[in-house]
């Protein structure tokens, strides 16, 4: 009944974190002010539940576009970015997937539930991404799409423009640019759309993760064909609701962001004190370091009340790391306290 290879795959795990600072999966740390709070339950005590949400939504695509600097036709909407890749996925033509390697681990996941071949590129000793060996795999394994995820997950780092313009220009399949992590590094991508080339957004990691709301921005003839595979009434009510009334104050996250980025650097800097600790440079909203032992670490962490990510063993190049989410100052000076103490 159920297919040999899904009886074979390990479900995508979340680890409990109930009374514990949570560092592991690159939420915001911040919650809403309280007067944006009330004003936010008042918006959605107008939400008809009763009804199926709008099918559409224009509305919230050209609130979306026009902060994007697109038009609204240029807009698709998904479940978080994991539906979008997966509709992706779904309607590109059969052909390898081809991603850097140590990247974002839902390409290759979904890649696998839809029974389509994956291809990964091993980046570097530093993390860095050849583009000549990236585009040859491409032309080798007759790719079909390819993800390049910038800045990266778990690594961290923003390859250069060059870099991904060679790709984006070489490669006659569909490119996809996840920015997820974009208001953290600074630079996007839209100038490089093409018929070919799109660019993948979320809201998860700017403070709305628990909305599911991720989207993608291209040229309108190829979002047309993508919205065919998308799932009628894919975006609740609650949630279009919700992004219409929080894009307009969207200037909330974006002082939020510029604190994290801000804890960011001190963090790095803290941590590149410590003398058995390497830590990578990130454009993101956590940081990647590799110490002596990141397993025995990681249960220590859990023991002072603190939930990493230990990369120990997921590839080659995270050897012995961990990824740590930039929380409150308050949350990220705890994990350098412990850290600390548990180096020694």
């Amino acid at each position: 009944m159920i297919r040999s290879d899904i009886k074979a795959l390990s479900a995508y795990h979340v680890p409990d974190s109930s009374g514990m600072i949570k560092l592991d999966a690159m939420e915001n740390p911040f919650t809403l002010p309280d007067t944006l709070q009330e004003q936010w339950c008042k918006c959605l005590s107008g939400v008809d539940i009763n009804r199926y949400p709008d099918a559409d939504m224009a509305g919230l695509r050209g609130q979306i576009a026009a902060r994007a600097g697109v038009h609204a036709d240029q807009i698709l909407l998904g479940n978080g970015s994991d539906e979008i890749i997966q509709m992706i996925l779904m309607a590109v033509r059969a052909g390898t997937c081809v991603v850097p390697a140590p990247t974002f681990v839902m390409y290759d996941l979904i890649s696998h539930w839809l029974q389509r071949s994956v291809a990964s590129v091993p980046l570097t000793e530093n993390f860095s991404l050849d583009a000549d060996h990236f585009l040859q795999a491409c032309g080798r394994e007759k790719a079909e799409v390819a993800f390049l995820a910038c800045p990266n997950n778990p690594t961290g780092n923003l390859w250069p423009e060059d870099t991904v313009r060679k790709i984006a220009e070489g490669f006659n399949g569909l490119l996809v640019i996840d920015e997820a992590y974009g208001p953290f590094a600074g630079h996007d991508h839209t100038h490089l759309i093409a018929d070919n080339v799109m660019i993948l957004r979320t809201f998860s990691k700017l403070g709305w993760a628990g909305l599911r709301l991720g989207y993608l921005i291209g040229e309108a003839g190829p979002i047309a064909y993508l919205n065919k595979v998308r799932m009628p009434y894919n975006i609740n009510a609650l949630t279009q609701a919700s992004a219409r009334f929080l894009l307009d104050h969207f200037d909330v996250f974006e002082r939020q962001a510029a604190v994290i980025r801000a804890e960011r650097e001190r963090v790095t800097a803290a941590l590149s004190g410590m003398s058995t600790v390497e830590v990578f440079p990130s454009q993101t909203n956590f940081v990647l370091l590799r110490i002596p032992d990141s397993d025995s670490a990681f249960e220590q962490l859990k023991q002072h009340g603190i939930l990493v990510k230990n990369m120990n063993g997921a590839h080659r190049l995270l050897a012995n790391c961990l990824r740590i989410t930039i929380g409150t100052s308050t949350e990220n000076d705890a994990v350098l306290t412990a850290l600390k103490e548990i180096l020694i």
